[in-house]
This record gives structure tokens, C-alpha cells and sequence, in this order.
């Protein structure tokens, strides 16, 4: 894999690309530079290759997606030959650094790409009744909707990046799959409520969805110890891990190698390989993965088995058993 650095992974609330996104010339009063005919060249082929990605990424149906996804999308389109490579497994390295994709989606206009998320809003502060603290700590999700803890709750979706979940929630997968979508930064530790509608449900599952990093790959224990007791309740890796990144040659990038604690906290599952993948300071990202193939997958895994589809012959047996030339009896 090549040792072409991407950004850290995220861990919590940062925005979509802001961790290296080059800042504009009106930032600390910076004065515009000219650029030359190359720079401005590959601008504008980068320019085309995001109108092409945004096409892709909003298929089918017209689908949202966050500015990663788009990113690693123009990557996609710009590596026209990594599709002949899907049946080998690897992690590549992206072909577009981010800062040249910022500036070209700069230069393109954020509001000329259609389906584009904006950057998931900061959680609003309420007041932390009983301590004198006058920022308070964010606002649970739900608390707006108190009914939804009355009833129970038999699957719940946390997502690493609050960017994804709020992606998940643009395209209606919360609706689609009856399950509902929190970013883990909001929603840890769980409301009280919410555990006891997670309880009150038989066998229900807390879903995980995260990169493949050692803070992703830590996230489901870090959730199913902030559970505490609750019987009845397991918790459930969607991933992604190492072997998925390398099943779907998602871009890896490689940031500083991890701690011993870090290293510890890994889950046992994991393969020596991968454990070795990640000591090695490696990532992919959940953005990597194509928006239609995320849902579709979200979706399959959360709302379980689906029932059988009725065909005619089931259809003609039915009005067989209910008498169908007879007139109801109410």
C-alpha cells in the first residue's frame, strides 16, 4: 500500500472534510494568489471528475451523500481502471489528495453539486440540571420526541461519524428499516429511557457502525460497557473492519501508529492480520464506501429477515381457503 498520508480518522463530531481542507483567501486575511495554468488545469479536470462522481453517488433514486463520500466517489472516477481490480482484495491508496479536492469543490460550487449534505450541525448545549456549569452537555436525541420511550424499541443504529448517521437519516434508511439512527457522540451514554425501550423489547440488538481504525474497531465495547446491565440487549459490529477495507478495496490511508492502550482494547475477534494492519497505524474509512452499496447493506442487516413475497400461486390457494365468489359476511 502506498504510504500517501490521508487525513486522521475521525472520532466524533468534526466536519466532513474540515480537519485538512486548505482554507480559502479570505481566511486570516490572506490575499488571493494567481495560480498557474497547470493548477488550473487539473482544477478544472477535478472539476469535471466531481460532476461525474456526484452522478454516481446519487444513484439510484437520488440519493444524499456527505462531502467524504463525494471525495472518495471523484476517486473512484478518476481511477476508471480500479473497477477491472474489485475481485483483488487490497487497500489502495487514493488517487486525489483532499486538499486539491477541496479546492476544486471550492472552485465548483458546493451548492452547483446536487444531493449534497451540508456539514452535520453542532448538537445543541441544555443545561445540566443540579451542576453549575452554564455550557450544559449536548442535548440527548429524542428529546423532542418524549413518546418515542413509551413503546418498545426492539433495534437501534450508532454511527461512528456523525456525518454518516445524518446521511443514513437524509435517505430515510430510519424509516425504511424501523430502526432508529444516532450518532454515538450524541447518544452515549444511552438516555435511561432509551434503555428501558430497548429492554421492554424482547431480544433487541444496538447496532455499531464505524471505520476500520482502533477507535471504530473499539467503539462496539465502548458502547455495550456503557449499557451497563441490561439483559436482553446485545450489541452488534456492522464494521466496517480490515477484511471488509481489503474485500472492497476501499482507500486506506496510514496516520501515527497506535498506543499500547489502543492495541489493547481491540477486539479479540479480529485476525492477526488485521490486528497487524491496524497496530500499523492504517484506516479506511466508512465515507469509502459507495452510498447506494452503505444503505443497501444498512438496511439488509438492521431490519433483518424480510417476509416471503407472495406469488400467484399462494395468491389463488388464499382465495381458495377464504371463498372469494362469496360476498363478505360484514
Amino acid at each position: 500500500m502506498s504510504k500517501r498520508p490521508l487525513p486522521p480518522p475521525r472520532t466524533g463530531p468534526a466536519p466532513a472534510t474540515g480537519e485538512t481542507a486548505v482554507p480559502g483567501p479570505a481566511a486570516a486575511g490572506r490575499v488571493p494568489v494567481a495560480r498557474g495554468p497547470v493548477a488550473r488545469a487539473v482544477d478544472g479536470l477535478t472539476g469535471r471528475a466531481i460532476a461525474a462522481a456526484a452522478a454516481r453517488a446519487a444513484a439510484p433514486g437520488g440519493l444524499r451523500f456527505t462531502e467524504r463520500q463525494l471525495y472518495y466517489e471523484t476517486c473512484r472516477v478518476l481511477s476508471p481502471g480500479a473497477a477491472l481490480l474489485r475481485r483483488l482484495p487490497g487497500t489502495p491508496a487514493p488517487v486525489l489528495r483532499l486538499p486539491v479536492f477541496t479546492r476544486a469543490l471550492e472552485a465548483y460550487g458546493r451548492e452547483n453539486v446536487p444531493g449534497l449534505l451540508p456539514p452535520p450541525p453542532v448538537p445543541r448545549l441544555r443545561a445540566d440540571p443540579g451542576t453549575a456549569d452554564p455550557a450544559g452537555k449536548p442535548e440527548r436525541p429524542g428529546a423532542a420526541e418524549p413518546d418515542l420511550y413509551d413503546y418498545g424499541l426492539p433495534r437501534l443504529l450508532l454511527c461512528q461519524d456523525r456525518a454518516t448517521a445524518g446521511m443514513l437519516l437524509a435517505n430515510h434508511v430510519h424509516l425504511e428499516a424501523a430502526c432508529p439512527v444516532f450518532a454515538a457522540a450524541d447518544a452515549l451514554p444511552l438516555d435511561p429511557r432509551l434503555l428501558a425501550a430497548l429492554q421492554r423489547a424482547e431480544g433487541a440488538t444496538v447496532y455499531v457502525l464505524h471505520d476500520a481504525s482502533t477507535t471504530g474497531a473499539a467503539l462496539p465495547a465502548l458502547v455495550r460497557s456503557g449499557l451497563g446491565p441490561a439483559p436482553g440487549v446485545r450489541v452488534v459490529s456492522l464494521g466496517l473492519v480490515p477484511r471488509h477495507a481489503a474485500a472492497l478495496r476501499l482507500p486506506a490511508g496510514r496516520g501515527p501508529a497506535p498506543g499500547r492502550a489502543a492495541l489493547a482494547a481491540l477486539p479479540a475477534a479480529l485476525r492477526t492480520r488485521e490486528a497487524d494492519w491496524l497496530a500499523g497505524g492504517r484506516f479506511a474509512e466508512l465515507a469509502a464506501v459507495p452510498p447506494d452499496r452503505l444503505v443497501r447493506t444498512v438496511l439488509r442487516l438492521t431490519r433483518g429477515p424480510r417476509p416471503p413475497r407472495d406469488s400467484l400461486w399462494s395468491g389463488l390457494r388464499g382465495l381458495r381457503g377464504t371463498g372469494f365468489m362469496t360476498w363478505p359476511a360484514a
